[in-house]
């Protein structure tokens, strides 16, 4: 029953993360960046600017949104940590080295998606018993008029964030600890489950107390973890990055890459992995960003 389940959800995944979605997605990005010229370079000291300037800058007590600081690290916080280590080491195990470029492209070009996201959310936004509400199923339904694709959706990405998505987070976690200290994994499971319904049983408001503390902490230790790997092994960093640049394009020269990898996989890994990383074009941020 297991083997025929696991066979089942790779035949699923290979059709829902085919060529043609790949294609879409990054075709998406691309084409978002041409048509705001390049905004994630034009404007990126600006977007610093914006951010920092309203960092930990209280939202009026009557509204019921979050400040536009507390919407970027509620996004953010599903985007660094588990979806950055584990989508990484993923994507090389399965595509190889060459992998990291296509999330780096990837990742250029999904900041134009993310922003063109954010707008779209912040435009078509409404308010429902007292609540400001948004998201993709609202601009899909009335920007797009296609109210069935917005229910589709709608039921698509509570199912993808409510079940799959935290399956994966939780699993990490629990694997994680248990390798580290040797913790059971039911035990951690029950503990994540807590603390998480601890943050969420207090609203969104609760959430955006909590991410805006707790996300900048988060970055910077996961920036700091990162460059004091690098530093610690810095004579590898050219060859490193000799093997991510040569496997993007040729991944057979590579001695040490996956046996039998190929250019297409590793672009598919690389593609699919960076939408896990940094949820461009998913449709799980706008939602956040919405109720600004």
């Amino acid at each position: 029953m297991q083997a025929e389940l696991l066979i089942f959800v790779e035949k699923l995944n290979s059709i829902l993360w085919g060529p043609i979605m790949l294609v879409l997605l990054l075709g998406t990005g691309i084409y978002f960046t041409i048509r705001t010229r390049f905004i994630q370079i034009r404007f990126f000291k600006q977007a610093w600017k914006q951010v920092l300037g309203n960092a930990y800058k209280d939202s009026d007590s009557q509204q019921e949104g979050l400040s536009s600081f507390q919407s970027l690290t509620t996004a953010v916080a599903a985007q660094v940590g588990t979806g950055n280590i584990v989508g990484v080491a993923t994507a090389i195990a399965a595509g190889g080295p060459g992998a990291v470029f296509w999330m780096w492209v990837s990742g250029f070009f999904g900041m134009s998606t993310i922003f063109s996201e954010a707008v779209l959310a912040q435009k078509f936004k409404t308010t429902r018993d007292g609540n400001i509400v948004g998201g993709p199923a609202y601009y899909i339904s009335q920007g797009l008029g296609q109210k069935w694709l917005a229910v589709i959706f709608a039921i698509c990405i509570v199912l993808a964030l409510g079940f799959m998505g935290n399956m994966v987070q939780a699993n990490s976690i629990a694997v994680s600890i248990n390798n580290a200290f040797g913790i059971n994994q039911v035990y951690v499971g029950i503990i994540v489950a807590l603390m998480v319904g601890a943050v969420i049983i207090g609203g969104v408001k609760q959430i955006g107390k909590v991410t805006e503390v707790l996300v900048p902490l988060m970055a910077l230790f996961y920036i700091a973890g990162g460059l004091i790997v690098i530093i610690l092994n810095i004579e590898n960093l050219l060859p490193a990055l000799k093997m991510i640049v040569v496997g993007a394009f040729s991944p057979q020269s590579i001695g040490g890459g996956v046996l039998g990898t190929t250019i297409k996989e590793a672009f598919r890994y690389g593609i699919a992995r960076g939408i896990f990383s940094n949820e461009a074009g998913l449709g799980s941020t706008p939602h956040a960003h919405a109720i600004a």
